[in-house]
């Protein structure tokens, strides 16, 4: 009796749950699609924000791993800089050793763009194969000839002042940019004295102070050469500095005078050459501001973080500036690497003194050929950046005219400079603009060429 009690009951109640079944099956598709999902973020409890967050650490590993192609750079160059998911092929070589780049005192850049870059190479690849000197060794090749030029065309200066002109072939450049300007020319030697062995070039409407009327451009008495030319206004004066002198002198004696506008031809990265350049005084472990847009902020905090991790943790690449002597450092694996294939990269060995001095050359300032040389502590470079970034309004690195594989040059390495005006992969451009003409040799003499526009620093 009992046992059919129960089981009446059970079976009363399997035909209830049936029915409140039912009863949901006909109801649950009027539910609104907002209010499933609340539910079931309401079922996730605290499970979402750990998968949420879990996903962000994700992305941060994953964008980590990638940035080593990230170096600061100037806002003209910003986008090309960013790229850094790994799908550029060679370009993504570019600036993956860091490009130190000098900080302007109000962030100020060059008004050309790399469309006028374009267009002025289209025009000047027949210009230059008209040069007198065919082969310009020890002189400029064609990635500053061009430099030089297009600048020069550029800013039209009333006058153009070169401060080393060797057999005159930057005296070519100046006259094929500004036909009408005049040109003041210092060199120790006389062009015309390279006229006896080979080509040279003598302009017929430039002031030389060369051979026995040398005078050095820091003993030179501007105030009385501008009102011999006519010139009242200093803004109107370009000088193009190609004598491997400590660029820091040249950048002080030209500020004394009152210019503003500078050129300098060889700005040797840090650990080569045979003077103290301004890529190697703002080469400095500092991030800089690189007046990149507000757009990038982000990414900005993202290299703060980095910085810490790859400086303070792991000693690792540097990005703009500033590098460890730490020989088992992702730094010193990287320049190992690629100094089996790039003439000019610097292994750690080279770049590092005795007592792990990098700045400079191995701890040293070197001026005049590197015939004077001054040992300096870290900190006096550092001072000297401060200085610099004190003065200075512009500053602008001519980038590489063209990758390596399309130029086939060897000698500097595309991890401590900015991404060419012609990238790696665009040999069709390449051609158009008559780039594939020219020997393979003229494409050799990269050295960072640097354009700068200074003022007196403000109290």
């Amino acid at each position: 009796m009992l046992e059919r009690m129960l089981s009446a009951r059970r079976g009363q109640l399997h035909s209830d749950g049936a029915e409140v079944e039912d009863d949901e099956s006909k109801t649950r598709k009027h539910i609104s699609f907002a209010m499933r999902v609340s539910t079931h973020l309401t079922r996730l409890g605290y499970l979402l924000p750990c998968i949420l967050l879990g996903v962000v650490l994700f992305c941060i590993v994953l964008v980590s791993t990638w940035s080593r192609k990230l170096a600061c750079a100037p806002s003209s160059d910003a986008a090309s800089r960013f790229r850094f998911l790994g799908f550029d092929g060679p370009d993504s070589d570019f600036g993956s050793l860091g490009v130190p780049w000098c900080r302007s005192k109000h962030g100020k850049t060059v008004q050309w763009t790399s469309k006028d870059l374009l267009k002025g190479l289209e025009e000047f690849v027949p210009i230059y194969e008209t040069r007198p000197i065919k082969n310009n060794m020890y002189g400029m090749g064609f990635d500053h000839s061009f430099g030089l030029w297009f600048m020069a065309r550029w800013l039209k200066p009333d006058l153009m002042i070169e401060s080393g002109a060797f057999k005159g072939h930057s005296t070519w450049v100046l006259r094929q940019a500004m036909p009408d300007s005049r040109i003041v020319s210092l060199s120790p030697r006389h062009p015309v004295k390279y006229l006896k062995k080979g080509p040279a070039y003598v302009d017929g409407n430039c002031t030389y102070f060369a051979g026995k009327d040398f005078v050095d451009f820091g003993s030179v008495d501007w105030g009385s050469v501008m009102k011999q030319h006519g010139i009242t206004d200093l803004s109107r004066v370009l000088i193009f500095f190609d004598d491997h002198q400590n660029e820091l002198k040249r950048i002080k004696q030209a500020l004394k005078a009152g210019f503003q506008h500078l050129i300098f031809e060889d700005n040797y990265d840090t650990g080569t050459g045979d003077h103290y350049s301004l890529r190697q005084i703002c080469d400095q472990f500092y991030i800089r501001d690189c007046s990149i847009s507000t757009v990038n902020s982000y990414v900005m905090v993202y290299l703060l973080l980095q910085y810490i991790y790859r400086k303070l943790i792991r000693h690792g690449v540097p990005f703009g500036g500033g590098h460890s002597c730490f020989r088992d450092s992702d730094e010193a694996r990287e320049r190992a690497r690629r100094k089996k294939f790039w003439e000019k990269a610097v292994d750690i060995d080279e770049l590092c003194g005795a007592g792990e001095e990098w700045w400079g050359v191995r701890g040293q300032m070197r001026d005049d050929f590197n015939h004077s040389n001054k040992d300096i502590s870290y900190t006096e470079h550092f001072m000297n950046s401060r200085y610099v970034e004190s003065i200075l309004d512009v500053y602008w690195e001519l980038p590489p005219v063209a990758g390596p594989s399309l130029t086939h040059q060897s000698r500097y390495d595309p991890a401590r400079v900015s991404s060419p005006i012609v990238e790696d992969g665009r040999f069709g451009l390449f051609t158009r603009l008559g780039l594939s003409s020219l020997e393979t040799s003229v494409f050799n003499g990269y050295t960072q060429m640097v354009y700068l526009q200074i003022s007196e620093p403000e109290s």
